[in-house]
């Protein structure tokens, strides 16, 4: 790849909520645009971190011990094992990076397929 991407092209793409879109590959991880409103459902990850990146939009991330709630240019990383559920009260659009293959539910039976944008 030898060109530049505009996330908010990548972003007007497409319409469905909580169905992250590929837009790059980085050292083995997905880059992805995705966006978001309404309640995720409660998950962890065991094997990695979850990195989130508000660029337009409030996300609250809900966690046990309390949340954390991004606004745009905001970012904010979940360590792994720890459980949260995003929220959005409006549309929101995040970047994700996450290893290839990382079901974004932290269970491959109840997560979304993989898409490119």
């Amino acid at each position: 790849m030898n060109a530049e991407i505009n996330l908010a092209e990548k972003l007007d793409t497409f319409a469905e909520h909580w169905s992250p879109r590929t837009v790059a590959l980085y050292n083995s991880h997905d880059v992805m645009v995705v966006k978001v409103q309404g309640e995720f459902v409660w998950h962890k990850h065991d094997d990695t971190d979850d990195f989130f990146l508000v660029l337009k939009g409030v996300l609250d991330i809900q966690l046990r011990e309390g949340t954390v709630t991004l606004g745009p240019g905001e970012m904010f990383i979940v360590p792994r094992g720890v459980e949260h559920r995003p929220v959005a009260r409006e549309e929101t659009h995040l970047l994700l990076i996450e290893p290839t293959g990382t079901p974004n539910t932290g269970d491959p039976a109840t997560a979304a397929g993989r898409k490119l944008a």
